[in-house]
């Protein structure tokens, strides 16, 4: 992109790609020193790795794992951090009267594992079992001894649903710390922007087109916002002609049909990020119906047949 000549030099938009957290991660910074760029970047990186090895299920001693092995038997220690993400969950579950949960650990791969090998739906009374561990009320907070317990046997947490926006939130809040005005962390899609471009524009932000990701479906200009969207084209499975996205309903342990994508835009990729599954799960109107009781807050909405319907303050191009 054209720079804009400071006393210092150009200003620029500095990018660089990575994976981080099992996603694409993308980090943007305006600054008119390349090197400088890469420091800012480096030290956000360095805060999504240090986030990852805290909550990730894909390492033997991360807490996310000492938490579900210690399920029925014992409260867990845990650091403030995760303790406070563990909290902050647990009122979005209330919020979302449990279509967000993050003790969807329990649901097994063998139920639901969304590749080639996967030709028919498991059986209702199977996936109810499977769900009957799901419970965001058998989470049990200790503040005074910043424990965490699952009160049940075989009940497992996972980050899936609020780690990414967590990590872009926290490198954004790096980044600021160091001094950058301008930038934008975006993580597989959910991402938060903060300033202005080298030319003074906000950034602009391209809602994913459901049936051809690569494609804009339409897009809009922000700055210190979040974005996230949560689509059924990322993964899922034809099963009769019929296709299954990877959004399990809590409730049932069945995929959710009906809506392509949802789009959540608000101040805190946390909260984006974490708002995006449960309104695809509580259906168009259940769910628009939330957002629009809620403040700072906004969705975007793509049902199965293309049918576009948003909450009501939003303005796309």
């Amino acid at each position: 992109m054209t720079g804009v000549e400071t006393a210092k030099g150009v200003l620029a938009i500095h990018k660089r790609a990575m994976r981080l957290m099992g996603n694409r991660f993308e980090i943007s910074v305006v600054d008119d020193d390349a090197a400088n760029a890469d420091a800012h970047i480096d030290a956000a990186v360095a805060e999504i790795s240090r986030i990852e090895k805290l909550l990730t299920t894909f390492s033997d001693d991360s807490q996310t794992n000492q938490i579900n092995r210690n399920a029925g038997i014992q409260p867990v220690p845990v650091d403030r951090e995760v303790f406070d993400l563990v909290a902050r969950s647990l009122r979005i579950s209330s919020l979302t009267q449990g279509a967000f949960d993050i003790s969807y650990g329990s649901i097994d791969k063998s139920l639901w594992n969304f590749d080639l090998n996967m030709k028919q739906l498991p059986d209702a009374e199977t996936a109810r079992k499977a769900v009957s561990l799901i419970n965001y009320r058998n989470i049990e907070l200790d503040a005074e001894n910043t424990t965490i317990f699952l009160k049940e046997k075989g009940m497992r947490i996972g980050f899936g649903g609020i780690g990414k926006g967590y990590g872009a939130e926290m490198a954004k809040q790096v980044l600021k710390n160091r001094g950058v005005k301008s930038g934008v962390v975006n993580a597989s899609g959910d991402l938060t922007a903060w300033g202005v471009q080298p030319n003074g524009q906000k950034w602009t932000v391209g809602i994913a087109n459901p049936d051809l990701k690569h494609q804009v479906f339409s897009y809009m200009t922000v700055t210190d916002m979040a974005v996230a969207t949560s689509g059924n084209y990322e993964k899922f499975v034809m099963i009769g002609g019929k296709k299954y996205s990877h959004t399990i309903n809590p409730r049932t342990g069945l995929p959710v049909t009906g809506i392509k994508s949802v789009t959540i835009i608000t101040t805190n990729a946390e909260f984006a990020d974490a708002m995006a599954t449960p309104v695809t799960i509580m259906g168009i109107k259940a769910g628009l119906n939330m957002i629009n009781q809620m403040k700072d807050i906004e969705a975007v909405i793509i049902d199965d047949n293309n049918q576009l319907y948003t909450s009501k303050n939003i303005n796309l191009k």
